[in-house]
């Protein structure tokens, strides 16, 4: 199976058909381990030489790799590497949040090319819709051509059944019940006329993390995204699961026990919200810890009782999520300034080490890579895993 070069359709662009498999193969690996020759990339897929040369000159062709500069070994002619194109394709990416919303622009290297930001006290239809019919105004204009005719998709990355979550958020419950008539798919492929991916927030997140920031490095682990409530995702053989319900990783609801011992959930104890709402009390405004660039440096005496609490918490769900899988890390990332993403980690991890982890073998715990952008570029990846890569082959992680 082939692909037609990347046309024009409906004002924006789409890939027609899919990349036959050999194709999106050496476009994983290249993703994955970065500008490779062709003998490299013939060795690790078993493709003859040959083959592997006739597939990369056709992507070079449809101008989705660069050609680096030959390289001399010690014997033989010499190697050309090749790597991915950054302006190959590109992707939106749709994040609805529980106090903000995000429009991007994703090249095929995973760098956010533009931005856009809508805050709010709490989503509804007609203020997302609303904010993505603008930006995408916006975004199109600011494109060049060459742009606008390789965008392949939107991806949206949303909570599932966003009009359970009035009370946590302090929404109207009148209000809130319009999210159960909103169809995202539709509203987005409305909008932008392109291919539109669907994504649990909490999964794209760890779905940015898997291809963009650590996922070379691990093949099991367990990701937790600490936002205004809390979630995560799963990853099993260097492939994000999804689950039955594609809602893996749901980690909110996980029982927990506070520091009294009384039984809690996760989204009690370690989402941004309990942050909030300990501002709240003593009068200051929560949405502060929102504003851009986040600087939470003057809300110490709030921020270091509620890591605190946060990771006791965590190294609790930590546990309980090993019980059940082998996994070899644990990843804390979240919607934080950098400095208390690292402070969360650390003290999670001191707390891990008191836990009672008989006939278990402890993860390794890390901080997670790519940050707050992580629900946005894990949506905006969406339609290009879709049309350009293999979600998982053994090959792409041969590093020999």
């Amino acid at each position: 199976m082939t692909l037609d070069h990347v046309r024009s359709l409906s004002g924006g662009i789409n890939q027609t058909g899919v990349r036959a498999y050999n194709e999106r193969l050496l476009l994983s690996i290249l993703q994955r381990n970065g500008a490779l020759p062709g003998s490299d990339l013939a060795r690790r897929t078993g493709l003859s030489p040959q083959t592997a040369s006739v597939i990369l000159r056709k992507l070079d062709h449809d101008g989705l790799l660069l050609k680096g500069m030959p390289v001399k070994g010690k014997v033989g002619k010499p190697s050309v590497p090749y790597a991915l194109n950054p302006d190959g394709v590109f992707s939106l990416g749709l994040k609805v949040g529980r106090r903000s919303a995000d429009l991007l622009v994703l090249d095929l290297e995973g760098k956010v090319r533009h931005q856009l930001r809508e805050t709010y006290d709490y989503p509804l239809p007609d203020t997302v819709f609303g904010f993505l019919r603008d930006g995408y105004a916006y975004l199109i204009d600011d494109m060049t051509d060459t742009m606008r005719s390789r965008l392949c998709g939107i991806g949206v990355a949303a909570p599932f059944e966003l009009w359970n979550w009035h009370e946590l958020i302090g929404a109207p419950a009148k209000d809130f019940a319009a999210w159960k008539d909103a169809d995202f798919k539709a509203q987005a492929e409305q909008i932008t006329g392109l291919p539109v991916h669907m994504v649990n927030d909490a999964t794209a997140a760890c779905r940015a993390e898997h291809i963009f920031g650590i996922g070379r490095e691990y093949r099991d682990y367990v990701y937790f995204f600490v936002g205004a409530f809390i979630g995560g995702g799963i990853v099993l053989d260097h492939a994000v699961f999804e689950g039955n319900q594609r809602n893996a990783g749901a980690f909110g609801p996980l029982p927990v026990a506070d520091v009294n011992g009384v039984e809690r959930q996760l989204i009690d104890l370690a989402s941004i919200r309990t942050l909030e709402a300990r501002l709240s009390s003593a009068g200051e405004d929560p949405r502060q810890l929102w504003r851009q660039p986040q600087d939470w440096s003057h809300l110490e005496p709030f921020v270091a009782p509620w890591l605190d609490q946060a990771a006791r918490a965590l190294a609790t769900a930590m546990t309980a999520s090993c019980a059940v899988i082998d996994f070899e890390a644990v990843v804390i990332d979240g919607a934080m300034p950098s400095d208390v993403r690292a402070r969360l980690s650390d003290l999670t991890r001191n707390y891990l080490a008191t836990k009672d982890m008989r006939g278990l073998i402890a993860p390794v715990t890390i901080e997670g890579h790519i940050g707050a952008n992580a629900r946005g570029i894990g949506a905006a990846a969406g339609p290009i895993i879709g049309q350009l890569m293999l979600d998982r082959s053994a090959a792409m992680f041969d590093h020999g």
